[in-house]
């Protein structure tokens, strides 16, 4: 790999005007025409502010064993980063021999990825598009305010052994689904499904992909199963009605979710089709009520527009499917109640997805050190954060799912799920994939 020429005849994205790219011997510049179509992301305000914070507190916490414990966001700055997406034109690598390192160096990176073979991408591929790995990563690099020409190992690893390939494979799918359909006929939107427990980073790989969505000129809608719990009321009722159960005391497992709701969302964005056609998402506030949550009043709730390409649908629950009740109740005997509730899910969300993506872990005691974490960012920016106990006690509601339902989600996969159409992410306490053993 002497020259960038060994990556001639690229495969080309379906990319926004507004940028090209162009290669020469040494150097590879992308011209910015317009910085405000990307700088002024439109996406952005579908995240609700609290989710927002979510996304933002996992980057000052996320860990990589080969960055030695150290954020995967270090040594970026806000100042230089919004300095750096506004220049007119620049090279991504210096004009001198190091820049053909730089770039061999990268793509040797790439190639040693864990999701690679997943995702059925050979190394000879990844070298005929390496121009898009660099434009997708340079998005990136704008997106969480890094700068692209001094990534660290934990940067590099998150975004190129992470989050575009996770791109990669869902842009694989949404055209394998297309292509099902004839010409002429209006296509639904895929409905991709992530599955993770909570505090893994799921919020943030779906806030990634909808950007990448976003700049590629594919519109796309973000939805959570937090946005369908049950009202404030709803949640009261619940909790009258199941005295003593400590996993039905708030929101979060197998009944505490308006699944009328749910159907109607998930129905009405798979048929928004046409240009114009318009609808608003349900939000949830979690802060209200002193954190015991609410509804969002619907007059703050997004609004998005057709026709839409893709659906990224996430919760940490999604695919769990009744088990025996003696299985669940050898668990916690609480279960009991959790598991009936549960028969009703499928046709409330699962029934949906089309392509899936599980976000695995080894130990779920790893949920309580993530959401301690985000809990810990949120009191050091100053804002309101659950103290440790409270953390414990938040977390312990939702270990037994996690204990009951996991091992057969990992083995089976999500009913009616397709191998095809189904990528499984095993990741580490950093967060970030591993080789699966």
């Amino acid at each position: 790999m002497a020259t960038l020429n060994l990556f001639s005849q690229p495969w080309q994205p379906t990319i926004s005007p507004s940028f090209c790219c162009s290669i020469s011997n040494n150097n590879i510049y992308y011209a910015y025409q317009n910085h405000n179509t990307i700088s002024n992301n439109s996406k952005l305000h579908f995240f609700s502010n609290s989710r927002q914070f979510s996304v933002l507190s996992q980057f000052s916490t996320h860990s990589s064993k080969s960055g030695s414990g150290s954020s995967w966001l270090q040594n970026s700055s806000f100042a230089a980063g919004i300095e750096y997406r506004k220049r007119p034109i620049y090279s991504l690598f210096p004009s001198n021999p190091a820049q053909v390192s730089s770039v061999e160096d990268l793509y040797q990176f790439i190639c040693s990825g864990p999701l690679l073979d997943k995702i059925g991408l050979t190394p000879e591929q990844v070298a005929e598009t390496i121009d898009n790995w660099l434009l997708y990563g340079r998005y990136l690099c704008r997106l969480f305010q890094l700068n692209a020409l001094n990534l660290t190992e934990p940067q590099k690893a998150r975004i190129y052994h992470y989050y575009v390939p996770v791109f990669l494979w869902c842009e694989q799918q949404i055209e394998e689904h297309q292509s099902k359909f004839k010409d002429g006929e209006e296509i639904p939107p895929l409905v991709i499904g992530f599955s993770a427990p909570q505090g893994c980073g799921k919020t943030t790989l779906v806030f990634a992909l909808d950007y990448l969505f976003e700049v590629i000129g594919r519109k796309s809608a973000t939805i959570s199963i937090d946005d369908f719990y049950l009202t404030a009321e709803g949640q009261n009722k619940l909790r009258e009605a199941n005295p003593g159960n400590a996993l039905l005391e708030f929101r979060g497992n197998a009944g505490s979710h308006d699944l009328a709701l749910s159907v109607e969302t998930l129905t009405g964005l798979t048929k928004m089709t046409r240009e114009g056609v318009k609808m608003k998402l349900p939000r949830y506030d979690k802060s209200a009520f002193s954190g015991r949550g609410d509804r969002a009043d619907p007059s703050k709730w997004p609004e998005i527009e057709g026709p839409l390409k893709v659906v990224l649908l996430e919760g940490w629950m999604l695919g769990f499917k009744p088990r025996p009740v003696e299985a669940v109740e050898a668990v916690d005997p609480q279960l009991a109640t959790v598991n009936k509730n549960l028969a009703a899910y499928y046709d409330a969300w699962d029934k949906y997805i089309k392509s899936w993506i599980i976000i695995k872990i080894k130990d779920p005691n790893c949920v309580f050190q993530w959401r301690l974490q985000a809990e810990i960012a949120m009191r050091d920016a100053g804002n309101p954060g659950m103290t440790d106990e409270e953390v414990r006690d938040f977390v312990s509601r939702y270990l037994p799912a996690y204990y009951a339902y996991l091992p057969t989600l990992y083995s089976e996969g999500p009913n009616g799920s397709d191998p095809q159409h189904l990528l499984t992410i095993e990741i580490d306490e950093g967060r970030n994939p591993i080789l699966a053993a």
